[in-house]
C-alpha cells in the first residue's frame, strides 16, 4: 500500500509511532504518555479516524460534579439555608429583609433558602410575618449538602460513586447551565476508546521507514533565526499544491437575513416594532413583571450585574409607586400581592437585559388599544454554551392587546411562529409557569437531529402586570427563542453555526 505519510500532522505522527495493534487508545493514556492536552487528543483522533487509521471501539458518558467558586464559598460560610436557620435559632424570629441585611445575602437567595426550610418543616412564618425555627437542628438533605460540599473540595465527584440519597441532594444544588449561582457544576464527559486498524499499522510502518518523528519543524521563528538553531532541525514538507481557503467577500449573513425576514413578516401582519436598551434595571427586568424580589422565581434568570454605575438614577412614575403597591398588597388589581415591603434601592440596580419581556413591560404604558407589537431583543444570561444554549441570545417578543383577544388567539399566533417562521413539522404546547402570565404555555418543537426542545414561553399577562402599568384589557404575550427558530429554518444543528465567520457553509443549507 502506497501511503503518503509526509502530509501527516506531527500530532498524528507521534500518536501512530506510540501505539500498536490490539492496544486500547484513550485520551487519558495519550495525555499521560505523550503530554497532549485534551484538544490535541481530539484533533489527532478525529484526523486519524477520518483517514481510517483508528476505529472507535467503545463510548461511555459519565456524569461528574465540579465544585464552583460559589460552592467553595458556601463550604466555608455555610449554605444560605444553614445560615438562616442558625441565625433565627440564635436570635429569634426575623423578617426576611432583616435576614438579608444581617447575613449579607441577595434577596433572591433569602427567599429561595427560606422556601427550602419551610418545605422541609424546619422553619415557618409566624403571625408577624417573621421567619422562625421549628426544630433544634437541621437534618436530611441539608446535612447531605454539607457533606457533598466537603467532598467536593478534594476534586470532581462522580455520579457513579454517590449514594441514592446523595444523588437526590446533589440534583438540587448542581446545574449543567447557569452554574454561577450553584454550588456544583454538572459535567458530562464522553470516554471514548480507539484501536489501531490494519491501515493504521501500515501507516506506522511507513512513518518509521521514512524516519519521520513528528518533531519536524513547521515554522521558523525569530528566535531560531537569531540563534541559528534552525540549521540543526529538520522541516516538514511544504505543500505548494495545497488549495488555499476560499475568500468570498460581500456576502450577507444568513442569520441577519432571517431576522429581517421575520421582522418584515410581522410588520406585514400589522405589528409595530419596539426596541429598548441592553442595560436595564431590576424594576423593568423583573419587578414590573410581578416577579417578587424575595422569591425563588428570580432564580429563573441568572443575570449579569452592571458594575458601574450600580444603580440607575430614577424609575418613572407613577409606574414605580403602582408596581410597588401591587407587590406589597395588590394595589387595585384585585390581588393580595406578595405581602412584603418593596425595596426601592434594589429595584434601581442595573443589569443586562435577561429577557425580551422587558420590552413588553416598557410598551404597556404607551400602547394603543387594540394594538399589536413585537421586538427582536438580544438577551444575556449566564449559561453553559452548547448546541441549543448561549450566554447571549435573541428573543422575539410581542404583545397583543384588546377586549376580544383570548387563549385561542394566542395559540393561533404560536402556531404561526412554530410552523411558518420556524418551519417545524412537529409542535406541542404544554402548560408552563411564569410569574407574570396566567395561564402560561410553553411551545416545544422537534428538530430532526436535536430532538424536542423548548422554543419559548407565552401566556396572558396577569392583572398585576397590566393594571399597574395602565392597561385594563387582556394582553397576550410571548417570548420565543428566535435563534432556535433559525436552527429549523436554516437547516442547522448547532446555535453556534449562526455566528460562525464561515457563513458560506450556512448559506448553502436549506432555507437560503
Amino acid at each position: 500500500m502506497d501511503i503518503d505519510v509526509k502530509n501527516l500532522h506531527p500530532l498524528e505522527v507521534r500518536l501512530l509511532r506510540h501505539v500498536d495493534l490490539n492496544e486500547q487508545i484513550t485520551a487519558e493514556r495519550i495525555i499521560d504518555e505523550l503530554g497532549y492536552n485534551v484538544g490535541q487528543c481530539n484533533q489527532a483522533f478525529s484526523w486519524l479516524s477520518a483517514k481510517g487509521y483508528l476505529v472507535e471501539t467503545s463510548r461511555e458518558t459519565r456524569v461528574m460534579y465540579e465544585l464552583t467558586e460559589f460552592g467553595r464559598e458556601q463550604q466555608q460560610k455555610g449554605t444560605p439555608a444553614q445560615r438562616i436557620f442558625t441565625f433565627i435559632k440564635a436570635e429569634g424570629p426575623q423578617a426576611l429583609p432583616e435576614l438579608a441585611s444581617a447575613l449579607q445575602l441577595e434577596k433572591s437567595e433569602i427567599g429561595s433558602a427560606f422556601g427550602q426550610l419551610s418545605k422541609a418543616g424546619y422553619a415557618s412564618m409566624n403571625e408577624e410575618n417573621k421567619a422562625q425555627a421549628l426544630s433544634e437542628e437541621l437534618g436530611g438533605e441539608f446535612v447531605l449538602t454539607t457533606e457533598l460540599l466537603r467532598l467536593g473540595l478534594a476534586g470532581e465527584l462522580s455520579e457513579a460513586d454517590l449514594s441514592e440519597a446523595q444523588k437526590s441532594a446533589m440534583a438540587k444544588i448542581a446545574k449543567k447551565r447557569g452554574a454561577a449561582n450553584s454550588p456544583f457544576k454538572v459535567i458530562e464527559r464522553e470516554y471514548i476508546s480507539f484501536a489501531l486498524t490494519a491501515e493504521g499499522k501500515s501507516a506506522k510502518e511507513a512513518i518509521l521507514k521514512a524516519h519521520i518523528t513528528g518533531e519536524e519543524l513547521g515554522l521558523v521563528t525569530s528566535e531560531m533565526l537569531s540563534t541559528g538553531s534552525w540549521k540543526e532541525g529538520s522541516f516538514r514538507p511544504y505543500g505548494l499544491n495545497a488549495p488555499t481557503s476560499r475568500l468570498i467577500p460581500g456576502r450577507h449573513n444568513p442569520y441577519g437575513n432571517y431576522l429581517q425576514w421575520v421582522k418584515d413578516k410581522l410588520c406585514s401582519l400589522g405589528f409595530e416594532e419596539f426596541d429598548g436598551p441592553l442595560v436595564e434595571n431590576e424594576f423593568w427586568n423583573g419587578d414590573a413583571l410581578f416577579m417578587p424580589q424575595f422569591h425563588s422565581a428570580r432564580d429563573i434568570h441568572d443575570v449579569y450585574y452592571v458594575k458601574d454605575p450600580v444603580h440607575c438614577k430614577e424609575i418613572e412614575e407613577p409606574w414605580l409607586s403602582q408596581v410597588a403597591k401591587t407587590h406589597e398588597d395588590g394595589w387595585t388589581t384585585g390581588s393580595r400581592g406578595w405581602r412584603y415591603s418593596f425595596d426601592h434601592e434594589f429595584t434601581r440596580r442595573q443589569v443586562l437585559r435577561s429577557q425580551g419581556t422587558v420590552l413588553s413591560a416598557h410598551q404597556l404604558p404607551k400602547a394603543k388599544v387594540p394594538g399589536k407589537y413585537f421586538g427582536v431583543a438580544r438577551c444575556f444570561r449566564y449559561d453553559q454554551v452548547d448546541a441549543t444554549h448561549g450566554a447571549d441570545f435573541y428573543q422575539t417578543e410581542g404583545i397583543v392587546l384588546g377586549e376580544d383577544v383570548n387563549l385561542k388567539t394566542l395559540l393561533g399566533l404560536l402556531k404561526m411562529f412554530a410552523e411558518e417562521i420556524a418551519g417545524a413539522e412537529e409542535v406541542k404546547y404544554v402548560p408552563g409557569y411564569f410569574p407574570f402570565t396566567e395561564p402560561s404555555i410553553e411551545v416545544h418543537i422537534k428538530h430532526p437531529v436535536l430532538g424536542w426542545f423548548e422554543l419559548g414561553g407565552s401566556g396572558i399577562f396577569r392583572p398585576e402586570v397590566t393594571k399597574a402599568l395602565g392597561i385594563d384589557v387582556p394582553v397576550l404575550a410571548w417570548g420565543l427563542g428566535i435563534d432556535r427558530m433559525a436552527l429549523m429554518h436554516l437547516g442547522l444543528n448547532d446555535l453556534r453555526e449562526l455566528f460562525t465567520p464561515n457563513i458560506e457553509s450556512v448559506r448553502m443549507r436549506r432555507g437560503n
